[in-house]
């Protein structure tokens, strides 16, 4: 499985994860006609699991890049009637409070939509020959040979080797885990309740907007929208002291990653909120627990061995902060093509160099690591704040919050950025630093 020898004319590329960033990368690297793909999955099959998902404009516009319009159809995704980025309602009096626009946004396929996840997964696992992903393959050990490439071993005894290994693998990264081992990840102290279920059960709720939609409140937000194939999804949380081992006891340790929850803890937080918030809470059937971890910016660098890179939240897991996890996959994937396909032209006769892989990895690192830094940054300053707030026993005031409300998220940064440009300033600045 996945022998350097039975393909030695091309790249092998060994990819672990075959969620959103895993079957991305997969498909962006096979674009490069000497590039050959592995894909490993933990899992014993493919299946729509999993919460709803947003991707922005820039991870639309790449996945359009990438041919995969067929992926961000409405068939796949929702939007909404207006051509606004995000809408803002008042948690007790249902007001519209504020709004976030587009900058540079014209096409209606690049308008931010909601999915859910397994959806999407389906549909990008149409784009990948299924005799390249191997299940049940669950990664314990990797390690580098510089020269020869990487060997990885997996839970079921088995072994493969590659050139390139990238860690797809999410928040707890097995590939991580096994160049990083004494990285460990924070929680937040935001644990989201998430439901999908069916439209249908929304129905007889008047005024539920079409437009997908926050309502913010004084201690937490209230998300709902309508998904693609008749579904709809709900999202509420919980904010606390991340230090508070009661807390730790309830929301973290006791809640694991995706796990069945009570809906009464969904239900009992939005009781007091308007009655459309309160009917969305009392027709979800079912949540699970989602508790939001963040690694800040204390990952140094996402290269190890000069052969293995990390992707997705495997790189620079943010617990969930704007939405913006699936788009930040799709893009860190891209700039990993590009950065390969600049070393490595389509016309390559014979396989890149080590020193050519650790070039490709470091462009590539230059081009996404900035970016994620940046957005980690804001993400510890808003927990920071909220902490703070927690501890001292105090709730924004209804004007702070309208306020707070009308100025937006500021994340147009984040939602419209440019992936290409930021892969052409890096190959520069690379390109000059040798001159």
């Amino acid at each position: 499985m996945g022998s350097l020898g039975s393909r030695s004319s091309s790249l092998q590329v060994a990819i672990v994860g075959t969620g959103i960033a895993g079957l991305t990368a997969a498909i962006a690297l096979r674009k490069h006609p000497n590039v050959h793909v592995e894909l490993y999955e933990k899992a014993s099959e493919l299946k729509e699991i999993g919460a709803s998902i947003t991707l922005g404009p820039n991870g639309l516009r790449t996945l359009q890049k990438l041919g995969l319009e067929d992926c961000i159809s409405d068939q796949v995704g929702y939007r909404g009637p207006n051509p606004i980025s995000r809408m803002y309602r008042h948690w007790k009096t249902n007001e519209l409070i504020g709004e976030d626009f587009y900058e540079n946004v014209s096409e209606s396929l690049h308008y931010t939509a909601r999915f859910h996840r397994g959806h999407l997964q389906q549909a990008l696992l149409r784009h990948v020959p299924r005799d390249i992903i191997h299940l049940k393959k669950k990664l314990v050990s990797a390690a580098v040979d510089p020269q020869n490439g990487v060997k990885m071993q997996f839970q079921d005894g088995s072994t493969a080797t590659s050139d390139i290994l990238i860690g797809a693998d999410g928040i707890r990264s097995g590939v991580r885990t096994a160049f990083a081992p004494d990285f460990e990840l924070e929680w937040s102290g935001h644990t989201a309740f998430r439901g999908i279920f069916s439209a249908s059960l929304v129905d007889p709720i008047q005024d539920v907007p079409l437009d997908s939609t926050h309502w913010w409140g004084p201690d937490t937000n209230f998300f709902a929208t309508r998904l693609a194939q008749n579904l709809f999804t709900v999202q509420g949380g919980i904010y606390a002291d991340p230090q508070d081992p009661v807390a730790i006891a309830k929301f973290k340790d006791g809640a694991p990653w995706d796990q069945e929850a009570n809906v009464k803890l969904l239900r009992e937080k939005y009781v007091d909120w308007n009655p459309v918030v309160k009917a969305l809470a009392n027709v979800t059937p079912d949540i699970r627990y989602y508790p939001n971890y963040f690694c800040g910016s204390s990952l140094p660098t996402w290269i190890f061995g000069d052969r293995v890179t990390l992707i997705g939240d495997a790189a620079h897991a943010h617990g969930g902060a704007f939405a913006t996890g699936g788009s930040l996959a799709i893009d860190d994937s891209y700039a990993l093509y590009l950065a390969l396909s600049s070393v490595y032209p389509r016309t390559a006769t014979q396989k890149p160099s080590p020193e050519d892989l650790l070039k490709a990895l470091r462009l590539y690192e230059d081009t996404r690591r900035p970016h994620a830094v940046r957005l980690l940054q804001v993400v510890h300053a808003n927990n920071e704040m909220k902490t703070k707030k927690i501890l001292a026993e105090t709730q924004e005031t209804d004007e702070e919050l309208r306020a707070r409300a009308k100025r937006g998220s500021n994340t147009t940064w984040l939602h419209e950025h440019d992936v290409v440009k930021s892969f052409e300033e890096a190959l520069a600045a690379s390109s000059k630093a040798k001159v």
